[in-house]
């Protein structure tokens, strides 16, 4: 599998194009592609490391890939399945786990609240139907968290601890409940979320560059983060995600303060990320290393949809409820005819769409825009990477588009 130099000059150009305007455009952007055999189809960089800086964006540097997070959380946990140390449907494994889970109530859209009538499961956990939510995602819940609000990025567990939005397995909401799946994992393993990753699923396959609490070599290699407004201008910010990116990784006394979000927390390069989306394309073994994390069988139940009974989840509307980090999200990935949706164990499932990729293709983002897909079928993986702020910013959704677009027609 390769693409002919007219489909690299082409995807050069879109990527650089979407750079160019450094007021109004994406100020920097790194964008990876890999075939099955996990070697590189398209990498290529743009526009600076960030408006505040004169360095060029390279595939060096380091990016907070947030929610993209959730799909290596999932394969850690789906390990401990394998092992048979987790269950998916096993409430009362989970909830002995994690007591936390136990007494949580229900909060009715009057404001008031119910008990909640079954136990919470790591299926529940791992495709978002336990009834958690996010504060920027949900008016309620926002609305609850007042007047001292909720800071789901502040690096404490204490603000994953918020009621549930509808009973246990009864709707679909995007929320912090894979963040519970990585507080599970932790205290049946007896490591920290962010070791466990390391020792079981990076360093076999070979990473060294992705982490929940970057080192000094990541942190000189950070990206910067940006706000756009509603006139669409760009203007540096401040990380959202602070906390690890200022404790002293070496005080292991401090580092372990920190929460290790199973939902939000790791910082990488597209091109590691890549290595662990090679992983899926070939029934979780490592085609560079020949390590098996997962079986086939496994993989095949990641990318099976879950959550058939809700086929217009992500028709639910998604309102801006805190705009400095969303835009109104009307439809997740929507494909022409609306066929039903579906979503696998921590990312969604398209069903077909515009840009050529197959029905089976495993997709999800990042709040701070970054996208990833991995088309099995197909055997083609990519991630676009970019540091903006609110979600769902049309720019790089156009840049991600474009780019998938351009590799499948080239492909074929």
């Amino acid at each position: 599998m390769s693409l002919n130099e007219q489909t690299l000059s082409r995807l050069r150009d879109i990527v650089d194009k979407s750079c160019e305007d450094q007021q109004y455009g994406i100020p920097g952007t790194s964008v990876v592609v890999i075939g099955k055999d996990g070697k590189e189809l398209f990498a290529h960089s743009a526009g600076k490391r960030g408006l505040a800086s004169q360095e060029p964006m390279s595939q060096d540097h380091i990016f907070w890939i947030a929610s993209s997070t959730k799909m290596i959380v999932g394969l850690a946990c789906m390990q401990l399945v394998e092992q048979g140390l987790l269950s998916l449907d096993d409430g009362a494994q989970i909830e002995k786990l994690c007591p936390e889970l136990k007494d949580l109530q229900v909060l009715r859209p009057d404001g008031s609240f119910e008990r909640k009538n079954k136990a919470i499961t790591l299926r529940m956990l791992l495709t978002h139907t336990a009834g958690f939510g996010y504060t920027f995602f949900n008016e309620r819940l926002r609305d609850w968290s007042f007047p001292a609000g909720v800071d789901e990025f502040s690096g404490r567990i204490e603000d994953m601890k918020t009621p549930l939005l509808f009973q246990p397995g009864e709707g679909w909401e995007y929320g912090v409940g894979i963040d519970w799946a990585g507080v599970a994992l932790e205290r049946v393993t007896g490591l920290k979320l962010n070791d466990y990753i390391q020792q079981k699923i990076l360093k076999p396959i070979g990473i060294t560059d992705m982490s929940m609490i970057p080192s000094p070599e990541m942190r000189i290699r950070l990206a910067y983060m940006h706000h756009r407004a509603p006139d669409g201008a760009l203007r540096p910010r401040d990380h959202l995600l602070r906390a690890p990116l200022v404790v002293d990784p070496d005080n292991k006394a401090e580092v372990d303060k920190i929460f290790n979000s199973g939902g939000a927390g790791m910082f990488a390069k597209p091109s590691d990320y890549c290595k662990v989306l090679a992983v899926l394309l070939n029934d979780g073994t490592c085609p560079r290393t020949g390590t098996k994390l997962l079986s086939k069988q496994t993989v095949d139940e990641m990318f099976r949809n879950q959550i058939s009974a809700f086929p217009n989840f992500s028709r639910q509307a998604i309102p801006a409820a805190k705009p400095d980090l969303t835009n109104p999200v009307g439809e997740l990935y929507p494909v022409s005819g609306n066929p039903p949706q579906g979503w696998g164990l921590t990312f969604m499932l398209s069903n077909g769409g515009a840009t050529g990729r197959s029905k089976s293709t495993g997709h999800w983002a990042g709040l701070s825009n970054v996208w990833w897909w991995a088309d099995r079928e197909k055997g083609v993986a990519g991630m676009v990477c970019t540091q903006i702020l609110p979600f769902a910013d049309m720019k790089v959704l156009g840049l991600w588009g474009a780019v998938e677009a351009e590799v499948y027609q080239g492909l074929a």
